[in-house]
C-alpha cells in the first residue's frame, strides 16, 4: 500500500476536542436487577406459535409462486398485458415472492438463532432439535455456529477475543503513523477507491460474508491459524468434547447438498433456484446487514485488556428500526432490539421491546440507538469504519481520512490533550 504524502489544507479537526466517552461503570448484576424477572421466562408454546406462523407464510408463498409462470403464460393474459407487459408483470411477481420469502426465511433463521442461545425453550432438547432443523434448512451448521457465536457474545467488542467484526488496525492495513501537520498522510492515495468499486465490495460482503466466515474465518479473529473454519472438527474453534456435534452439523449440511441436488433432478435447477436458492441468498444478505449494522458504527467503542468486561461489550451495539413494520413482524424484532439481546442472550425475543425500555432507563446515554435509514447507514458505516489505532485500551473507528467522531475520556485517551480554552 502506498505511503505517499502531499500537502493538504489544514481543517478544523482536532481529535482532543471530540465528544468524550466514559466506559460504563455498572456491574451486570446491577443491570439485571433493574429488569423484572418475568422478562427472562421462556415460553415454549409462545415461541412455537411464532414458528408456526413462519411455516404457514413460507408454505403460502411457495404455493402462490407455483401459479406465477402458468398464469402469465395464458393467452388471454398475454393478450391483456401484451407479450412484453406479461413478461414484466411475471418478473415483478417473482420479485415480490423473493422479497417476502427472503424475509420469512430470515425469520426462520432467527428462530434457530434463539434456539442456539437456549432462549426459545426451557427444554434443551427442543432448542437443539428445532435449531438444528431450521439452521440446516438455511445452510448454517447449527452446533458449530452455536459454539463460535456463544464465544462472540462472551467477548463482544474485545479486540483480543471477539469472534466476528473485529476491527482492522492501522498496522493491519499498513497505514503509517500520522505525519506532522504540515505533511499529513495522503488519505486519497490510501483509501481513494471509486464509489463503484466500493459498492461492488459492499455487495460482495453482503452476499458472501457469511459463507466466507464459515469456510475461511473472514472477519474473524486474526490470530487463528490459517484455514480455520466451522466444518473441521479439529479446528481451534472447538474442544475435543465438541467434535461429535460438529460432525452432526456437517451431516446436516451434507443432507442439504443431497436435497438440493435431488431437487434439481426432479424440478430442474432453474425452479430450485427460483423457489429456494434466491430467497436463501437474501437470508445471507439480511442477517449479514443486520449484524454488521449492530456491531459496526463510528460511535461505538472497542476495548483492549482490562478495560473490557461483558457489560461494556454488550453496550457496544446499536438498535435500529430495520425495515420498519416488516422488520418487526418477519424478523421477530431481532434488529430493533439487539442491545438487550447482547446483555441477556437467553431472554426470548418477544420480551425485547419491554426489556429495552427498562435497560434504557437504567444505562441512559450508554444505550445506542440510530434511526438513520438502514441502507444509508450501511453505506456510511462501510466508508466510515475503516480501522482503529494500534494503541489504546478504548478505541473508536476511523474513516477514510483517519478521523474519528468520538474519543475516550482523558484517562483512556492516547494523544495530546485539548488546548481549547473553556
Amino acid at each position: 500500500m502506498s505511503t505517499a504524502t502531499k500537502p493538504q489544507v489544514k481543517d478544523s479537526y482536532n481529535e482532543a476536542d471530540l465528544p468524550q466517552f466514559e466506559p460504563m461503570p455498572w456491574s451486570l448484576k446491577e443491570i439485571r436487577d433493574a429488569l423484572p424477572a418475568r422478562l427472562f421466562k421462556r415460553d415454549t408454546a409462545r415461541g412455537l406459535r411464532f414458528f408456526a406462523v413462519d411455516l404457514v407464510m413460507t408454505t403460502a408463498l411457495w404455493t402462490a409462486a407455483t401459479y406465477i409462470d402458468p398464469y402469465f403464460a395464458k393467452a388471454e393474459v398475454i393478450e391483456k398485458f401484451s407479450p412484453i407487459g406479461a413478461e414484466v408483470a411475471r418478473w415483478a411477481s417473482w420479485c415480490v415472492y423473493w422479497w417476502f420469502q427472503g424475509l420469512v426465511f430470515t425469520g426462520i433463521w432467527v428462530i434457530g438463532h434463539e434456539c442456539g442461545h437456549g432462549a426459545f425453550s426451557e427444554n434443551q432438547w427442543v432448542n437443539d432439535i428445532l435449531g438444528f432443523v431450521t439452521h440446516t434448512f438455511l445452510w448454517t451448521p447449527f452446533f458449530s455456529w452455536r459454539i463460535s457465536h456463544h464465544r462472540h457474545h462472551s467477548n463482544h467488542a474485545s479486540m483480543e477475543r471477539d469472534e466476528v467484526y473485529v476491527p482492522k488496525t492501522r498496522s493491519d492495513l499498513g497505514i503509517p503513523p500520522e505525519k506532522e501537520q504540515w505533511e499529513p498522510l495522503d488519505w486519497d492515495e490510501l483509501f481513494g477507491d471509486t464509489p463503484i468499486y466500493t459498492l461492488y465490495m459492499l455487495v460482495r460482503q453482503q452476499f458472501l460474508a457469511f459463507p466466507a466466515y464459515l469456510l475461511w474465518n473472514v472477519s474473524g479473529q486474526k490470530h487463528y491459524p490459517k484455514y480455520t473454519n466451522h466444518f473441521d472438527p479439529n479446528s481451534v474453534l472447538f474442544t475435543k468434547s465438541q467434535r461429535g456435534i460438529v460432525m452432526i452439523s456437517n451431516a446436516g449440511i451434507a443432507f442439504m447438498i443431497w436435497g438440493v441436488w435431488k431437487s434439481c433432478q426432479i424440478w430442474g435447477a432453474a425452479d430450485t433456484f427460483k423457489y429456494y436458492g434466491l430467497p436463501w441468498f437474501l437470508v445471507t444478505h439480511w442477517f449479514i446487514m443486520i449484524t454488521y449494522l449492530h456491531h459496526t458504527d463510528p460511535v461505538m467503542p472497542h476495548y483492549r485488556g482490562k478495560e473490557w468486561n461483558f457489560q461494556r461489550g454488550a453496550a457496544a451495539t446499536v438498535d435500529r428500526p430495520f425495515l420498519g413494520w416488516q422488520g418487526r413482524f418477519f424478523l421477530h424484532d431481532v434488529a430493533h432490539f439487539h442491545v438487550i439481546h447482547h446483555f441477556f442472550p437467553k431472554m426470548p425475543f418477544y420480551h425485547g421491546p419491554e426489556a429495552t425500555d427498562y435497560l434504557k432507563a437504567f444505562i441512559g446515554e450508554h444505550y445506542n440507538f440510530s434511526d438513520k435509514p438502514v441502507f444509508k447507514a450501511l453505506w456510511d458505516n462501510y466508508n466510515d469504519c475503516q480501522f482503529v489505532e494500534d494503541e489504546g485500551d478504548v478505541v473508536f473507528y476511523r474513516n477514510k481520512e483517519g478521523k474519528s467522531i468520538r474519543r475516550p475520556t482523558d484517562p483512556y485517551f492516547v494523544g495530546k490533550k485539548s488546548t481549547k480554552v473553556e
